[in-house]
């Protein structure tokens, strides 16, 4: 006859508890899986399912209750993991935004905002139209599968653990929040180098021909410049994209180790100590 006691049905549950908070952290901040579009459902058996499937391998912690305030603390601590491996690629997006921001005022569209769902704010239409262009180079790439191998791989660098996570993680990715603008302003640099040219353009001609209306031929012609070159430059997006997911799920792969303290892989590569002739 089979006898199960509370402490191994406590035992079982939090081995299927503590990696599927983790999991659902990373699907409610990561970009595509945490879109307002995808149902709560849809990710609720996603998380379950990768959580039945990795559960078997994560070495359980032993004497934790999952119903006592130690249980509560992993089940935080699990949380803050699975969020902010999430909201680390979700940078990567923000910094593609950040570009059709800096294009759209350039441009002139700085008035033509609409709701972005995904973010409960308002965004220009040439920030929603690289967000989109970005998804799906997202998706065909399949950095998406490569982003869940990256969580399975974190139980391994980072095994559900009673230990407090160290600090060091959360400075990673707050260092790494700045590159939302550089990346925003070098994927920009294309539109505001062409319209600065048609403005100083513009500026000329007005000088020459005051009786022009500058402000009624400024704004087509910026316009239309600027769609131009972002057409221009489409075909040449594919590879500072990859470039982007790549770094992006490098730094999600390696913060797991900054906050383990048997981490020695730094997130930034170090310097030299000798310069280099």
């Amino acid at each position: 006859m089979i006898t199960l006691s509370s402490a191994d049905i406590n035992l079982w549950i939090a081995g299927l508890l503590w990696p599927l908070t983790r999991i659902l952290g990373l699907l409610a901040s990561a970009p595509l899986f945490g879109n307002s579009a995808v149902p709560l459902s849809v990710k609720v058996s996603l998380g379950v399912l990768l959580a039945m499937i990795v559960a078997p391998a994560v070495p359980a912690v032993a004497g934790a209750d999952p119903m006592s305030l130690a249980g509560l603390l992993i089940l935080v601590q699990e949380l803050l993991i699975g969020l902010a491996m999430g909201f680390t690629m979700r940078i990567v997006f923000a910094a593609v935004e950040m570009a059709g921001e800096i294009g759209s005022l350039t441009m002139g569209l700085g008035f033509a905002t609409f709701f972005d769902p995904n973010t409960q704010g308002r965004s220009s239409a040439i920030s929603q139209f690289l967000a989109l262009i970005a998804t799906m180079a997202f998706l065909s790439v399949n950095a998406h599968l490569v982003l869940l191998s990256v969580l399975v791989e974190s139980f391994s660098s980072l095994p559900v653990s009673a230990q407090p996570i160290n600090a060091g993680g959360f400075k990673q990715l707050a260092d790494w929040g700045a590159r939302i603008f550089g990346t925003g302003v070098q994927l920009s640099l294309p539109i505001v180098a062409a319209l600065l040219l048609t403005n100083v353009a513009l500026g000329i001609l007005t000088r020459a021909a005051p009786q022009l209306n500058l402000f009624g031929i400024g704004f087509p012609i910026t316009l239309g410049v600027g769609l131009l070159v972002i057409a221009m430059s489409m075909p040449y997006m594919a590879t500072p994209l990859q470039k982007l997911f790549l770094d992006g799920i490098e730094r999600a792969r390696l913060m797991p180790r900054t906050w383990s303290d048997k981490a020695a892989t730094p997130i930034l590569p170090l310097r030299p100590s000798k310069p280099i002739p």
